[in-house]
Formats: structure tokens, C-alpha cells, sequence
């Protein structure tokens, strides 16, 4: 999710250079409204906690619907601080899908919890919560860990299920909070993704749908309550004067500079995102069917951080767009209960669902300053790539 490297992918054809993620389109669209952001933060000198920082959050709960926004260092600090707000702590099972960044595993983790993998619908690539409630069963019946938490995630922008996942959590009295670092611009059934949980931790990381110009995150609540714990927590667990320590907490902060960056990308967001959704409708018009799109909840629109499909012979199809000047990624791989660093909690008999989606997903350039024309030239790409890959 965090590739840099995939940033810069691009490769030059007829219809002009098309990137994977292009932030340079965008910078020369509002580098001059950027600079004199820049510029304030420099006259003023608040470096961290300028007022830059209470208009972003401000501005993020008005575009969301959310009561409140807490912002952050990253959307892992806005992963841990909620969590660590709630009480999770040793001996505490956090639910988790199999399919995701390693930031999910990494914050269960660094609260002293343990993550607990579970599968994924093969459709929505979001978490199956029939196979939630599963794992939660089996977790109670060996009752070496308490059942505390759910982060569901909104993989490549698309929300995942809500109703369904809430509805668990609410038998078993787990606390929801939602993965929102792909998912900024996302809605299900009228609400945005930041209104969908009690918690939502987004991602400002440079790739993501709005991004700042490095590592900078916030957490979306629905009740006021916990707002000046997650303040708190983000200040190394200082009161509100800063002079004592209150509960445990980090240096969780977002700095003024990005959130500069930010309030200038929001004022462009949604004529981005409408540039996004009509990419997208080309994509699933000329693709559905050759190959299999990441589909959506009936009621949810994608904020298409990302726009991935499922096609046998994957590599051999990136192998072929590459050599049409099509730039792709892949996300992801390998599942995270097969990575090193989390295989100790692999649960038995693996996570099938997860293991066949890794094998065959493809991500395609998805950035609002693709063309129309780039667009139908990736889809003539990818369709001759499928077809000269069939036995």
C-alpha cells in the first residue's frame, strides 16, 4: 500500500505517459495555493499544533458527516490510538481480515493485542462477517483470549459491510473500528466512510486518494466522547496544559505543514473524485466480463484509491501491460498471516478465500488526470493481454 517506488511507475505510449499515481499533474494544478499555505505556516511558526490543524479537522468532519476529527501522524498512529482509548491490551483478540497492509496486523499488535486473521468475501475483497462470526466462536470456545475488537477495512476504497460486520460485533460487544486508509470518498447507503463506525482511521500517506506530501493520518469519530482521550493519547498522554501524564500515549502528531497540504486538497477532492468514478465506469464498462473488477456493496460507492481486478495468469498479464507502457501494482501478494512477522498467528487451515484472491489480483493506474482516451487504450491493453494468456 505504501510503495513509493509505485508512485512514480509510468510508461509512454500513444495516448502520452500514463502513470500509476500521478501527484505531479496535481501539484502543478495547486502549487501555487500550496506555497502560500506553506508560506502562513512559516510566518506564523507553530510548527505542531498550528491552526492549520483545528481548520483540517474541522473541514474533515463536515465533508464526512463524522461528530468529531482527531488528526495524526499517520493512519497506523490513527489505527493505535483508538485502540489503546478502548482499553485493548494483552489478552485481547482484535478481528482483522487477512487482506491488508501490515499496518492493521502492526497496530493490533503494538497495543500488546492479538490479531485474529479473518477471511474475505472473494467479490468485495472486504471482510466476510459470516467467517467474523466464525472466528469469534472459535476464539471464545478455546478461551485463551477475550474477544475485544473488529477492524473491518475499506480495501481499495470500497466500504465494506457494515450492517453485517456491526451487527456481530454487537452479539459478541467488540468495539468497531474501521480501517478507512484506502477508504476517504467512500459511502454506503448515504453515509461517507469516516461516519460508518465508531472509529475510523483514515491515511494521508502522498499515494492515497487525498494525500498529504508525507506521512499524516486522522481518526473520524461518531460521539464526542472520546475526542480528548485520542487528543491525549496523540500528545504523549499529556492533559491539556501539557504538564502531566494522564494515560499511556506517544508522539502521535500530525505536523501544520501537512495539514496545509491537506486543506488545499480537499478544496479539489470532489471534482477528483467525480474524475475517479468516471475512470472507473470505462474500466468496469470495457472490462466486466474479460476480467473480474473488485465489485461493491448494493448502496456503497468506491472512493477508487485503487482500481484492482482478479485474472488468471496475473504476472503474465502485468508482464504484458509493462511492455505496453501500462504501469500496474499489485496489492497484495502474500496474505498477512503468511508474512514472517505475523505467521505465528496464522489460524489452521489457512485463510482460503485470501489465499486465491492474492494469487490473481492486479491493480490498474486509477488517478483523476488519466484520460478518457488512456483509459480505453488500458482496457484494449489488458483485454489483448487476457486473451493472448488463454490456453
Amino acid at each position: 500500500m505504501n510503495g513509493v517506488s509505485n508512485l512514480m511507475l509510468a510508461g509512454k505510449t500513444d495516448v502520452g505517459e500514463i502513470a500509476f499515481i500521478d501527484l505531479k499533474a496535481q501539484q502543478r494544478r495547486i502549487r501555487q495555493r500550496i506555497e502560500a499555505r506553506l508560506q502562513a505556516v512559516l510566518d506564523h511558526g507553530r510548527y505542531i499544533a498550528g491552526p492549520e490543524i483545528e481548520e483540517l479537522e474541522a473541514l474533515l468532519a463536515e465533508k464526512t458527516g463524522a461528530a468529531a476529527a482527531v488528526a495524526c501522524a499517520s493512519g497506523t498512529a490513527a489505527l493505535i490510538i483508538p485502540l489503546l482509548a478502548e482499553g485493548v491490551d494483552t489478552g485481547d483478540a482484535v478481528f482483522l481480515p487477512a487482506f491488508s497492509y501490515n499496518a492493521t496486523a502492526n497496530a493490533v499488535l503494538l497495543t500488546g493485542a492479538t490479531p485474529v486473521f479473518v477471511d474475505i468475501d472473494p467479490e468485495t475483497f472486504n471482510m466476510d462477517a459470516a467467517d467474523l462470526a466464525r472466528r469469534i466462536d472459535e476464539v471464545k470456545r478455546e478461551g485463551r483470549l477475550r474477544p475485544a475488537a473488529v477492524i473491518p477495512v475499506d480495501l481499495f476504497g470500497s466500504p465494506a459491510d457494515y450492517p453485517a460486520i456491526s451487527a456481530v460485533a454487537r452479539r459478541h460487544d467488540l468495539f468497531v473500528l474501521a480501517d478507512g486508509a484506502q477508504g476517504y470518498g467512500g459511502k454506503l447507503n448515504g453515509k461517507w466512510v469516516g461516519n460508518l463506525a465508531p472509529a475510523t482511521a483514515t491515511s494521508f500517506f502522498p499515494g492515497k486518494a487525498l494525500g498529504a506530501y508525507g506521512d499524516a493520518g486522522a481518526i473520524l469519530a461518531q460521539d464526542l466522547s472520546v475526542i480528548e482521550r485520542w487528543m491525549s493519547i496523540r500528545w504523549h498522554g499529556t492533559d491539556a496544559a501539557r504538564k502531566n501524564s494522564v494515560c499511556v500515549g506517544f508522539n502521535g502528531r500530525m505536523d501544520s505543514f501537512q495539514a496545509a497540504v491537506l486543506l488545499e486538497k480537499i478544496a479539489i477532492f470532489d471534482e477528483e473524485l467525480a474524475a475517479r468514478r468516471m475512470i472507473a465506469e470505462i474500466y468496469e464498462r470495457r472490462l466486466t466480463g474479460a476480467v473480474r473488477p473488485q465489485r461493491h456493496l448494493p448502496g456503497a460507492q468506491s472512493g477508487y484509491g485503487y482500481f484492482t481486478i482478479r485474472t488468471p495468469g496475473r504476472d503474465h498479464v502485468a508482464a504484458s501491460l509493462k511492455a505496453q507502457g501500462v504501469p500496474t501494482a499489485i496489492y497484495y501478494s502474500t496474505p498477512l498471516h503468511k508474512m514472517p512477522a505475523f505467521e505465528r498467528y496464522a489460524p489452521a487451515g489457512g485463510v482460503k478465500v485470501t489465499e486465491s484472491v492474492c494469487a490473481d489480483v492486479l491493480s490498474l493506474p486509477m488517478h483523476p488526470y488519466l484520460t478518457p482516451d488512456q483509459a480505453h487504450y488500458i482496457c484494449d491493453c489488458v483485454e489483448a493481454a487476457v486473451r493472448a494468456n488463454e490456453p
